[in-house]
């Protein structure tokens, strides 16, 4: 195994890391030892261009020569282009109507959308509804809305104001709204963290349509889904839906830290002046990457990319020895594994040169770059079938690795939702 660099001055919240990498171009990294691997985590849905991005990285020197900070006490140029094309890009090609929010990450784009929510519905009225199993950050607000209470319970007392229901339940979900009197429901399209779970194909416009009738805010959490990732320039535009709020993060700077919360102007006009603010939230630097970042999407088609190279991917997957079934859409997929050995070989797919993620004992997480060619596909998937095989022959220990959050009233994780249509 690779060498690592000295982590002792650094916070224990991470496990040890068993590679260190140190440089990439495109779907390759390298580690400390000049070793090549493919990378199909993509810093966890991030670098959706790849790494070392010629177009990102110019933009960047270029903005680190003109203009890095001058806080936002004062106007600069870049960031009011990138809320334009994300308003536009919301509308799916035509200006939707809404205004930004920037901040440095998923977490801060929530905490605003949850804040935008309670200013909007006024006193007396802020409950935010979940779902279990999701994740949408981890500060207090957004961990209190991430429906895991095994990452709650060291924290408490968290926050008031927060309930979860199962995910892809319609019913249990327009109860809490009307019994809590709701500001808003805060819904993945797609839960990622939990193992790319997809809900049915009615989910979110059903829900949609509980927000509509109860006078409840629609916020679709984004972060991960976003911005080309399930094929659609926004996984809530599979279900013909229309948001009141939309967060994104991570593919938006393609590495360089930024989130944004996008509302519609009607509900953006509950914030004023000190309402919220961001010292580092959508300065130059930042936004210079997110400008290249999906000047680059736009002219290269990345949702046509996503459901093109995300359609090999799949069929690769679905016909590996081991894999039970696939889920996601586009470039997020989920292999739901016959036997739950992922952790075991996720391992065995580092070893061989492969970087993916196991989010759950039984699920392999896939989220390479949108800009993956096929023979790159073709690679992945014979490092991983490898990787299962080994695992599979060796005996590995059905169960090990992390076990899905416990919920308060026993219940184990619902899995028959995952899988049920596509979005």
């Amino acid at each position: 195994m690779t060498s690592t660099a000295d982590r002792s001055r650094l916070m224990g919240t991470y496990a040890d890391p068993p590679v260190t990498f140190v440089r990439g171009r495109g779907s390759e990294l390298w580690d400390l030892d000049g070793r090549r691997y493919l990378d199909f985590l993509g810093g966890l849905a991030v670098t959706s261009l790849g790494h070392a991005h010629p177009k990102v990285a110019e933009a960047i020197c270029e903005q680190a020569t003109t203009l890095l900070h001058v806080s936002n006490l004062f106007g600069t140029v870049v960031g009011p282009e990138v809320a334009a094309t994300l308003d536009r890009l919301v509308g799916d090609g035509v200006p939707a109507g809404g205004q930004v929010f920037f901040a440095n990450s998923g977490a801060e784009a929530n905490e605003c959308a949850i804040k935008l929510a309670r200013r909007w519905a006024g006193p007396g009225r802020t409950t935010v509804v979940s779902a279990w199993d999701g994740f949408h950050g981890r500060t207090l607000a957004t961990l209190t809305a991430t429906g895991q209470p095994a990452k709650q319970e060291p924290f408490r007392p968290l926050p008031a104001g927060f309930v979860q229901v199962p995910y892809d339940d319609v019913d249990a979900l327009e109860s809490a709204v009307v019994e809590h009197q709701a500001a808003a429901v805060l819904i993945e399209a797609i839960q990622g963290e939990a193992g790319v779970m997809v809900p049915s194909p009615e989910f979110l416009p059903e829900v949609a349509r509980v927000c509509r009738e109860h006078h409840a805010l629609l916020m679709v959490d984004e972060v991960q889904t976003g911005l080309a990732r399930t094929g659609r320039w926004f996984a809530f535009q599979h279900g013909a839906v229309r948001p009141d709020v939309v967060t994104m993060a991570k593919a938006l700077g393609n590495g360089v830290p930024i989130g944004a919360c996008w509302a519609r102007s009607a509900v953006a006009s509950a914030f004023g002046p000190g309402d919220h603010g961001s010292t580092f939230g959508g300065q130059p630097l930042a936004a210079a990457a997110a400008r290249a970042t999906l000047q680059v999407m736009e002219e290269v088609d990345a949702p046509d990319l996503a459901r093109r190279r995300g359609a090999r991917l799949e069929r690769a997957l679905a016909r590996t020895p081991g894999v039970a079934r696939v889920r996601g859409s586009g470039l997020l997929l989920g292999a739901e594994l016959a036997v739950p050995v992922a952790p075991a070989a996720t391992a065995a797919a580092l070893a061989g040169g492969l970087v993916v993620n196991a989010p759950r004992p039984d699920t392999i997480r896939l989220a390479p770059s949108l800009l993956v060619s096929e023979a790159e596909i073709d690679e992945a998937a014979v490092i991983l079938a490898g990787a299962l095989a080994s695992v599979l022959d060796s005996g590995a220990v059905p169960g090990s690795g992390p076990a899905p959050s416990p919920r308060p009233d026993g219940l184990e994780r619902e899995t028959r939702q995952a899988g049920r249509g596509a979005l």
